[in-house]
């Protein structure tokens, strides 16, 4: 399954993301919900990987995210490792009604910063916050889990659009924190990030300007 956006706003940056987890979390709801603003009522098991595209604004910049949802049945697992190699953010996500999905947490987050790129940005999601009185993961616990692996946390759901956006704008902020204090360099190659239609319009538009001067030298 392919989702866009339309847009006519050139972006200044592009990153890719992921969304990880165990099947059954919600992960390919939470993708249709960010970008359809919508629920997805007819929502099977991924098989391999689907993708989004969006343009979302942050802080005044433009950034394209490019959305690689994968599958979380480990017979895929093969499969979705490929897509992981330079990955700049990643939606790390479990069921808080399901005790199984939480547990496989650590597992996940392994495998994203061995194949991703080095500085990945993860936020923990946990969905389905809409279904609290069936919860088995508490707010406390994963928020410690956070913590403790230096990862941003929020609560979603998929259903009513809580912290969906919120949690993908999060992510992408942190992401151009890191650029601008230098410890992203979009130019590296496999950081998961590159400059947009308008910031290479900006990075070329001096070197257009000196050239008349250029030649005035050289005469």
């Amino acid at each position: 399954m392919l989702l866009f956006t339309v847009s006519f706003c050139v972006s200044d940056f592009l990153f890719k993301f992921l969304v990880i987890g165990n099947a059954g979390t919600g992960k390919s709801c939470l993708l249709h919900q960010f970008i359809e603003k919508k629920f997805k009522d007819d929502s099977n098991h991924t098989i391999g990987v689907e993708f989004g595209s969006k343009i979302i604004n942050v802080g005044g910049k433009y950034v394209k995210l490019q959305i690689w949802d994968t599958a979380g049945q480990e017979r895929f697992r093969s499969v979705t490792r490929s897509y992981y190699r330079g990955a700049a953010g990643a939606l790390l996500v479990y069921d808080i009604t399901s005790r199984e999905t939480y547990n496989a947490l650590t597992n996940w987050l392994t495998d994203a910063r061995m194949l991703a790129s080095q500085n990945i940005v993860i936020i923990l999601c946990g969905n389905k916050k809409d279904l609290d009185t069936d919860r088995e993961v508490t707010f406390l616990e994963a928020s410690r889990f956070a913590q403790e692996n230096e990862l941003m946390f929020l609560e979603t759901s998929a259903l009513t659009g809580e912290n969906v956006e919120e949690a993908f704008v999060q992510c992408a902020r942190k992401i151009l924190n890191k650029i601008e204090s230098g410890e992203l360099d979009p130019e590296r190659m496999g950081s998961g990030i590159q400059y947009g239609d308008a910031a290479l319009r900006q990075l070329r538009s001096p070197r257009r300007a000196q050239a008349p001067s250029a030649q005035e030298c050289g005469c």
